[in-house]
């Protein structure tokens, strides 16, 4: 299931490149000051984990348990495309996606210059097309662009890549339990970063497939893809977009469900979900929901929110 919500390196879709790809180094790059707005939380025990029995077994969401974070700070939204525009510039940092030239694009976003450049379908998923040229500044494949979409999340991202954006920005991945810890927003056990009613009132909260998943979208226009980072209200913590958007990269190793290889590197945790979750396929949108993808992998829904440590006595001052 997790390959299907998330492909990566691993997955064939007509690349031709062995796994081994995955240990090539990534570039050193210079550091520069913070350039995010970033939530300051005094940190504290909470009940971390699915505490309804909602979660794919091999997930490993549960069992629910108290887990303590020390105060830290958070990215109030995931890293846009102008911020990581931004790295590039400074740093000339090729991704992943770049250095291997490739990535997976949803099969309903690929760019009709882009169809020469597909390489192939993922087996299990049919829907994520390995497309050459796909990367963070052409994330449907050649052709596309990001006019108007300064303010959307990046995507095409590995954790490599967010590694070496956070070196630069003086800033560090969440851990997992951070993460989580912020996305619940001060509610203690609830299914969303909001409560446990998907759309209250009738409101939508979340950017999710609506529709039938993955031939037909229900949004007007027949919209589908990323959001700008702020287009839905902040949780009670003042973070948008916990669910729903974009995967985020945490910095925790997945754990021993898929123990590596001799040689391999192991899989990352993802958090959030994306705008291809929906129920009926991946409900993945859930605050305690996770998964997992090896750190050179790169994918059309997958960016990051960056975290910072801060002093055991409190928030920074203002």
């Amino acid at each position: 299931m997790s390959a299907c919500c998330t492909p990566g390196r691993g997955c064939t879709a007509g690349t031709g490149r062995p796994d081994a790809l995955a240990l090539l180094p990534s570039p050193t790059v210079r550091t520069a000051p913070p350039l995010h707005p970033l939530v300051q939380l005094p940190g504290g025990t909470f009940r971390m984990g699915d505490a309804f029995g909602e979660g794919y077994p091999a997930d490993h969401e549960g069992p629910v348990r108290e887990v303590t974070v020390a105060p830290f700070a958070i990215g109030a939204t995931a890293v846009t495309n102008a911020r990581y525009a931004e790295f590039v510039e400074a740093t000339g940092h090729r991704t992943d996606a770049e250095r291997f030239g490739s990535s997976f694009v949803f099969h309903l976003l690929l760019h009709p210059a882009a169809e020469r450049h597909v390489l192939g379908a993922v087996p299990q998923a049919p829907w994520w097309l390995g497309v050459s040229g796909a990367a963070w500044h052409t994330p449907e494949g050649p052709g596309s662009d990001l006019e108007g979409r300064a303010d959307h999340p990046v995507v095409h991202i590995s954790h490599d890549d967010a590694l070496a954006y956070c070196a630069w920005a003086g800033v560090r991945l969440p851990t997992e339990a951070e993460w989580e810890y912020a996305a619940r927003g001060g509610l203690d056990g609830a299914r969303y970063p909001w409560g446990d009613d998907f759309t209250p009132g009738g409101r939508e909260m979340c950017n999710t497939w609506l529709g039938t998943f993955p031939h037909r979208s229900e949004r007007p226009g027949g919209r589908i893809g990323t959001v700008p980072v702020t287009a839905y209200a902040p949780n009670g913590y003042g973070l948008h977009n916990a669910s729903g958007n974009v995967w985020e990269w945490c910095a925790d190793p997945f754990g021993p469900v898929r123990p590596p290889t001799p040689g391999q590197v192991p899989e990352r945790v993802i958090r959030g979900g994306s705008y291809l979750c929906h129920a009926s396929y991946c409900n993945r949108y859930r605050v305690a929901a996770r998964s997992h993808n090896t750190p050179d992998s790169s994918t059309g829904h997958g960016g990051f929110r960056v975290a910072r440590s801060l002093p055991p006595e409190g928030p920074d001052p203002a």
